[in-house]
C-alpha cells in the first residue's frame, strides 16, 4: 500500500515480479476487474490502449494512471503516449510514466534500466516471458569463456557488429563501412531487408543515396549462433524482418553467444537511440560489458556520460571518445566512423591488453549493479508515487 492507497498490478505491466509483494491487488485483462476507487495502478500501453474507459477514471481522479513501459526507450513511450492520445494527461502529471530510458523534464516519469538485470532474470511479463527458459543460464555458461576473449590475439574479425531491426543510425554505419571497405573485418548481421532513409543521415554516392539501397538479409555464420536457432538460417526468409523468424519468436537478442566476442577484438553496439539527446541502455550494452568485451557505442549524446554516472569505465585511454559531446548528430556519427576506422588500423592485440583492466573492472561492478538494481527498485517506485501524491 502507498501511504493510503492501493497498489494494483497489471501482470503484464514489465515489472510484476518486483513489486508483487507489496501489490494489494492485481489484473490480467482490465475489463474484467473491479476498479479500485483512490488506487494506483500500474498499467502496460497494451492493456491502457485495449480499454478506452481508463482515460475518464483518470481524468475524473478516480484512480492514479501509471503507464509501464519499462522495456522501451523513452522515444518510443513518447511515441506511444501520442497515438493513445495521451500526451496531454501525461504532460499534466494525470498520469505518470515508468521508462527504460532518460526523458527530459516536462514528463513526470520514472527510470529503471530494465534490461541490465534482464540477462540473468527472467520476469513475468517481461521480454523474457516468450523465452527460451534458461537463458540466465546459457549467459551464466557464456562467462565462463570471457578470458578466451583476451588469451585467444589472433582473430579472423576486427570488430562485433550487430543489427536487428535497421534504424537509420545503423543504416549509416553499414553503408559508410561498405565505402571505406572496412565492413569485410567485422562480424556483422543485419536482419532488415529494407533501405531506410532519413532526414538525419545521407550517404551519397555516385549521385545516390545509400540509404536508401536495400540490402539482403546477412545472417552471422553458423558457427556464431546459439545451437537452437542455427536451422533457422537456411530456412527461405518470409518477411522483411528477419529476427522473429531468426530467434523463433523468443529473445534471442539477449543470449550472449561467447564466440561472437571471442573472434572479435571490440563490439561496435549501435544503441537504440541516437538522435533523441537521452540514453536508453539496453542488453546491445550490457552484453559486451558482461561477458568483458572492449566496445565503442553509437548511440545518443551524453551516453558515455550517463555510463560513466552509473559507476562503469570506457576506454577513453585508447580510444577519442570526445565524440559522446558532440551534440550535431550527422557530426557525432561522423566521429565515431573515424574511430572505427582508426581502430581497424591499430595492433588490436596491444589495443585489447589495453582494455583489459577496464573490462575485467565493469564485468565486477555490472554483476553488483543487476543486483542493487532490482533490489532498489521498489523502494525508488514507491518514493516516486509518492512524490506525486
Amino acid at each position: 500500500m502507498l501511504n493510503n492507497r492501493k497498489l494494483i498490478l497489471d501482470t503484464f505491466c514489465g515489472v510484476y515480479d518486483l513489486l508483487k509483494s507489496r501489490a494489494d491487488g492485481e489484473f490480467w485483462d482490465f475489463s474484467q476487474h473491479t476498479v479500485v476507487p483512490g488506487a494506483v495502478y500500474l498499467m502496460s500501453y497494451k492493456e491502457y490502449a485495449n480499454n478506452p474507459q481508463v482515460r475518464s477514471l483518470v481524468e475524473q481522479g478516480t484512480i492514479q494512471l501509471v503507464l509501464s513501459m519499462p522495456s522501451e526507450g523513452s522515444l518510443t513511450l513518447i511515441e506511444k503516449c501520442e497515438e493513445l492520445q495521451l500526451t496531454d494527461l501525461a504532460l499534466s502529471g494525470k498520469i505518470l510514466l515508468l521508462s527504460g530510458g532518460d526523458m527530459d523534464d516536462r514528463w513526470q516519469y520514472l527510470q529503471y534500466d530494465y534490461f541490465l538485470p534482464s540477462l540473468f532474470n527472467s520476469f513475468s511479463g517481461s521480454v523474457n516471458e516468450s523465452s527460451i527458459e534458461n537463458i540466465a543460464d546459457l549467459n551464466t555458461q557464456a562467462l565462463v569463456r570471457s578470458a578466451e576473449i583476451f588469451k585467444k590475439t589472433n582473430k579472423p574479425y576486427k570488430f562485433l557488429f550487430l543489427n536487428g531491426y535497421l534504424r537509420p543510425h545503423r543504416k549509416y554505419l553499414i553503408e559508410q563501412f561498405d565505402l571505406a571497405d572496412i565492413l569485410k573485418f567485422s562480424l556483422w548481421s543485419n536482419l532488415t531487408a529494407q533501405s531506410c532513409g532519413s532526414r538525419h543521415f545521407s550517404v551519397l554516392h555516385n549521385g545516390k543515396d545509400l540509404m536508401y539501397n536495400t540490402r539482403p538479409i546477412q545472417y552471422l555464420p553458423e558457427k556464431y549462433e546459439l545451437e537452437t536457432y542455427r536451422s533457422n538460417l537456411t530456412l527461405p526468409v518470409d518477411s522483411l524482418f528477419a529476427k522473429n523468424q531468426l530467434f523463433s519468436n523468443t529473445w534471442g537478442d539477449g543470449i550472449i553467444v561467447p564466440d561472437q566476442y571471442i573472434d572479435t577484438y571490440f563490439s561496435l553496439v549501435a544503441e537504440t537511440v541516437f538522435t533523441y539527446p537521452h540514453s536508453f541502455r539496453t542488453e546491445k550494452i550490457w552484453k559486451p560489458i558482461a561477458i568483458g568485451h572492449p566496445f565503442v557505442v553509437a548511440s545518443n549524446q551524453g551516453y558515455y556520460r550517463d555510463l560513466h554516472n552509473l559507476g562503469f569505465q570506457t576506454f577513453g585511454h585508447v580510444i577519442d571518445e570526445s565524440f559522446d559531446l558532440i551534440e550535431n548528430n550527422q557530426d557525432r556519427m561522423d566521429r565515431i566512423v573515424a574511430v572505427v576506422r582508426d581502430l581497424c588500423q591499430q595492433d588490436l592485440v596491444s589495443f585489447l591488453n589495453e582494455c583489459y583492466n577496464v573490462c575485467k573492472y565493469n564485468q565486477q561492478h555490472y554483476a553488483a549493479m543487476s543486483h542493487r538494481v532490482v533490489r532498489e527498485f521498489p523502494d525508488r517506485f514507491f518514493q516516486f508515487i509518492n512524490q506525486y501524491e
